[in-house]
């Protein structure tokens, strides 16, 4: 008898199903006071009612939001997805109202956000250009290791930069050397050692066989400390080894500041890594402390996609919106946390509140 058998294979499949639901809302007066009375269905998203009666449901825009927001595709091609995936028809003006009533409704968790961030033991900052009506802008980002707060605001100065860290910060702040940063007196700063090493990197292809040396030899100072940074977390050297080392490390490059370079180049170096010498290493005195500013340009990456994409802002508003909800879309994602149900559960609220992802802050030294 010839042998059979029975295997299985799977295949998991899209339901494409759009639902509409019609709410039958009981109308009345008061009959004391004459004051209007609305009854409220707990799956509503809004207690608009004639014209603006048609309402697009929590999962949906919830879903457009991570699509235009995070994804970074237009409002149009936005509302295509929705239209060929469900035939759910929305026009891209529709769908920008609707992001800014959720804005508004996120506004609590995004100001949570930035209480956050400002409480958190480091924090690295970054910026990038950004646009709102056509006018040049800057978007400004704060990330702790479970916080992201993006701010999109008219400036590249301390004001500007103070407004999502807060003027007396006074933790760990890690960046790129932009000098604003210096005004965060109360801090503790580390200079982005990536971005130190590109500049010599930069230099060494320009530079002559006699002005060469400089950079070089800066490069492989900086990058004795990372190597340094790295063996001590795979604990092949003790701490007090680290310090050992640090030590001369950072006496390595005090010898190599103190002379006089005639190269113009190498001038202005010297000079920015003198002003810079005391946050040069500070990641060796704290291990844990990021020794680059990559978390900053990995949250910025995103966004100037995104920027790319369909350019920017047109408005103030819009900008706020987007700021917010890309904070709080950017958060969810480092705490691992699906944003989904929890934006569709606060649309259906009639009051806003601080949106919860299983935060878990670290507490400040």
């Amino acid at each position: 008898m010839e042998s059979r058998h029975v295997e299985d294979q799977y295949q998991t499949e899209i339901v494409r199903q759009t639902r509409v639901t019609c709410f039958h809302i009981q109308v009345g007066n008061c009959a004391k006071c004459g004051k209007r009375i609305q009854g409220r269905d707990s799956r509503q998203t809004s207690d608009a009612l004639g014209a603006a009666a048609s309402q697009v449901g929590p999962e949906a825009l919830s879903l457009a939001t991570i699509l235009n927001k995070e994804l970074g595709m237009p409002l149009g091609k936005t509302t295509a997805v929705l239209d060929k995936a469900f035939g759910l028809t929305l026009t891209p003006g529709g769908l920008s109202q609707a992001l800014a009533r959720l804005g508004k409704k996120c506004e609590p968790t995004y100001q949570d956000l930035i209480s956050q961030v400002r409480m958190g033991p480091s924090v690295t900052m970054d910026e990038s250009g950004w646009k709102v009506g056509g006018h040049p802008w800057w978007l400004w980002v704060a990330v702790t290791s479970d916080t992201t707060v993006y701010g999109i605001l008219p400036g590249r100065g301390y004001k500007e930069a103070a407004r999502l860290l807060g003027a007396g910060f006074d933790g760990f702040l890690v960046h790129d050397g932009w000098h604003i940063y210096n005004q965060f007196t109360a801090a503790f700063h580390q200079t982005c050692t990536r971005h130190l090493i590109n500049r010599c990197n930069e230099m060494l292809v320009t530079a002559s066989s006699a002005t060469a040396a400089f950079p070089r030899h800066v490069k492989t100072i900086l990058l004795k400390g990372l190597d340094l940074r790295d063996r001590y977390a795979e604990g092949e050297i003790s701490s007090h080894g680290l310090a050992s080392a640090a030590g001369r490390l950072a006496a390595d490059m005090e010898r190599l500041l103190a002379p006089h370079y005639r190269s113009p180049e190498n001038q202005r170096f010297a000079k920015h890594l003198l002003h810079e010498y005391d946050r040069l290493f500070l990641y060796l005195n704290c291990p844990g402390l990021e020794a680059t500013n990559w978390r900053g340009e990995q949250a910025i990456r995103p966004a100037v996609v995104a920027r790319k994409v369909w350019g920017g802002n047109r408005t103030e508003n819009g900008a706020h919106g987007q700021e917010v909800l890309t904070s709080v879309l950017r958060t969810s994602r480092q705490r691992a946390a699906d944003p989904l149900p929890s934006l569709a559960a606060l649309l259906r609220s009639p009051k806003s509140y601080v949106l919860d992802f299983g935060s878990h802050y670290p507490a400040r030294c």
